[in-house]
């Protein structure tokens, strides 16, 4: 019966049903940035952190924990498609979950002084005054929290984590943890009527220290608590206050992944014996649960699990996570060697007459949505989310159509900052993904990601090409048909020299000759000290053969600075043909806010050069991105800054070269091109409600003339791996 499930997911995904849905679907209405929430006296270069989220009973209100800044936030979400700032209430301690009922949250708090001395509390908040009415001390470090469905009895996890400095974090590392129950009255809680339950004896890995993790709760009031670090589960008669089950959460075969750190994305292992150490765990129903397979001592599985409440597993998503993001360029391959996509936070709830799962995969930053169709019976993939970066907390609230995912990833340094994420259940299509890939010839997905380069098919309208940056080992040819929507990646050439992949290459810019072969740009870094790598144009064959390397004249590699090759395009064909290269951001010599296009003459190897003048930023840097012929002597060009969000400038610029003579390299004087604004970006990518994406990398205008654009999410490091692919239609060029 697995294997029938299995062959059904997998002809479910490769067939992608989901991505021309129409009704009901989710969308993401709304992102809002954690930092919006802090007062005016609170320093907002400093970390604040989106967790874990709970709503008010009436789903108004978000109440989410601010680990970074020890407080509780509060959000308006009357209308979601606009949240705002509703308030920010200091807690006194580091807080870890969150659960609400009625007019009160019951936050639960870290206040140990050391990992051997483990102290927590738990507060109780009046919601509407937003401040806190109760406190009482736990004894223990507190994790997760959840209230019975029948509202009198606050289920807390006492984890007292372990030191992952001392002893490799093996354990035993005690005191041990528990889980707490504490009863809920109507003026708060009875904390005098505090009962700890023993979880101690129960696993095989460490039985003196259970290390719990999370915690919910059925209909029956039983709660079940993942043991993660013991790879163990137990059930929790609440009544009772004792374990009535409990049992390992097993291992996995997995077949068909990348178990490898290589800056190469090749699912073709077979990993044996993976460790599940579940993290987040929600009831299906009063007999099945779900977790989320995150691992951390060990592997963990990549996948979530079904299990039916005597310890048996129903079903198992295998390799299907990991799939799925390399499908949508949501992979993040430095994670290969440990543990892939890394789901940690699962969600259920019931919209409409549908049980829906919601499975959120840390490292990848997506949230997968599927539907549970009972006992016995295979989940049912739905659709695909983009998160904020690492997705921890998943709130369902049915009553309003909405899902709210919290993103704990926070670096106020770039401005990518954590997030609130909402999403309305409705009519559709889903707005996400805007590109995925094919099965290559092995049957996997074509693995993408890092598109730093775009350029359009001569001849065939909707048929483009992308290329790969040094994210990855290999650079990669793409050939996107743009015709499908999503737009879909139906090849990959890997770029060689002499019959091997091509090593050392920043591939950042492509155009499409005559002859159906390439113009490679690859950006080079002569300012590392070691392994620096020169600015390279390179002419290579349909295939994807390197067969020329063009260096630069040492009057103009002698300036350059590691901003170098990010766009190339070309002009005329045989002996009038010309190649256009961008230069990102001023180089040695350029006069400031100068950036440089650079022609290069193939039929003389006469290099020439003209300056750009960028508009100014009020932060980071300004440079090009990409450039594309749009006449003998026009061009489009992407002037960006490197920033994220609201101080985002993203732009198309209309450039014009019309009776310029470009500069021998080296001369005093250089032409200054003429420039108009084109397109302001920035609407184009804040409609998709997320946050504006700092690298808007690739532009190309198509055989029809349809243009066409593309963000570069940088092979998921350090970033959402979200990538939008635009439809801009036709531009006004004249």
């Amino acid at each position: 019966m697995r294997l029938t499930f299995r062959s059904l997911l997998l002809a479910s995904l490769c067939a992608s049903p989901a991505w021309s849905q129409q009704a009901p679907v989710f969308n993401r209405v709304a992102t809002i940035e954690a930092v919006r929430m802090l007062p005016a006296d609170r320093d907002r270069a400093g970390r604040s952190i989106a967790e874990i989220v709970t709503a008010s009973a009436d789903g108004q209100t978000l109440i989410y924990v601010d680990g970074g800044q020890h407080a509780l936030g509060f959000v308006d979400i009357a209308d979601p498609a606009a949240p705002r700032p509703a308030g920010f209430l200091p807690l006194g301690g580091d807080p870890t979950s969150v659960a609400s009922r009625g007019a009160h949250a019951y936050a639960v708090l870290d206040t140990s002084p050391s990992k051997v001395a483990p102290s927590g509390q738990v507060v109780v908040v009046d919601i509407a005054a937003r401040r806190i009415t109760q406190r009482c001390e736990l004894g223990g470090q507190p994790d997760a929290t959840a209230i019975s469905r029948d509202g009198r009895t606050l289920a807390i996890v006492i984890e007292n984590e372990r030191d992952e400095q001392r002893d490799r974090g093996r354990i035993p590392q005690l005191p041990p943890g528990n889980l707490t129950l504490v009863p809920i009255t109507d003026a708060g809680l009875d904390c005098e009527a505090l009962r700890r339950v023993d979880l101690t004896g129960l696993a095989a890995v460490a039985p003196s220290d259970p290390e719990p993790e999370f915690v919910d709760i059925n209909s029956r009031g039983e709660a079940v608590v993942t043991l993660q670090e013991n790879n163990h589960i137990a059930i929790v008669n609440l009544a009772e206050g004792r374990v009535v089950a409990h049992f390992s959460a097993g291992t996995v075969d997995l077949d068909q992944v990348d178990g490898r750190r290589d800056n190469l994305i090749r699912p073709t292992q077979r990993l044996e014996g993976l460790v599940r150490e579940p993290d987040a765990v929600r009831w299906l129903d009063d007999e099945r649960f779900v977790t989320a397979n995150e691992g951390d001592m060990v592997t963990g599985s990549r996948g979530f699990t079904i299990f039916r409440r005597d310890g048996s597993v129903e079903w198992d998503s295998g390799h299907l996570l990991d799939h799925l993001a390399i499908r949508l360029g949501h992979y993040p391959e430095a994670r290969s060697a440990a543990r892939g996509n890394e789901p940690e936070g699962v969600e259920v709830a019931t919209f409409g007459d549908r049980r829906l799962i919601f499975v959120g995969s840390e490292r990848a930053s997506l949230i997968s949505v599927w539907q549970d169709r009972g006992p016995g019976q295979a989940p049912v993939f739905l659709q695909a989310l983009p998160s904020g970066v690492a997705p921890e907390g998943l709130l369902a609230i049915p009553a309003r159509n909405l899902l709210v995912v919290a993103g704990e990833g926070d670096n106020a340094e770039i401005g990518l900052r954590s997030t609130l994420t909402l999403y309305r259940l409705g009519e559709g299509p889903a707005a996400y993904p805007t590109l995925v890939s094919d099965n290559g010839p092995e049957g996997t997905p074509i693995p993408w990601g890092a598109l730093s380069g775009l350029a359009a098919d001569r001849s065939r309208p909707g048929q483009l090409f992308a290329v790969t940056d040094s994210a990855y080992a290999e650079a990669q040819i793409l050939a996107i048909d743009a015709t499908a929507t999503p737009a879909r990646i139906t090849r990959s050439l890997t770029v060689t020299r002499n019959g091997a992949p091509a090593a050392n290459l920043d591939i950042e810019g492509i155009a499409q000759r005559a002859d159906g072969s390439f113009w490679l740009a690859s950006e080079g870094n002569p300012e590392r000290a070691q392994n620096r790598t020169a600015n390279l144009l390179l002419r290579v064959s349909p295939g994807g053969a390197i067969e020329e390397e063009i260096a630069l004249p040492e009057a103009l590699a002698a300036t350059a600075s590691r901003f170098g090759f990010e766009g190339v395009t070309v002009t005329g064909e045989g002996a009038e043909e010309a190649v256009w290269i961008a230069v990102q951001r001023p180089w040695q010599g350029a006069p400031a806010d100068h950036a440089m296009i650079l022609r290069y003459q193939p039929a003389s190897r006469a290099w020439g050069v003209l300056h750009l003048p960028l508009q100014r930023s009020a932060a980071g840097w300004m440079g090009l991105s990409e450039i594309t012929a749009v006449g003998p002597d026009r061009f489009v060009v992407i002037e960006r800054n490197n920033q994220w969000g609201e101080a985002a400038i993203k732009r198309l610029v209309l450039v014009s070269t019309a009776g310029l003579t470009p500069a021998a390299p080296g001369a005093a004087q250089v032409p200054v091109v003429t420039r108009r604004l084109l397109r302001d970006m920035v609407p184009d990518l804040a409609a998709a409600r997320g946050v504006v994406q700092e690298k808007l990398e690739g532009f190309a205008i198509d055989a029809a003339g349809n243009a066409f654009a593309v963000t570069d999410n940088d092979g998921v490091q350090g970033t959402a791996g979200e990538t939008q692919f635009l439809r801009l239609g036709r531009l006004p060029l004249e």
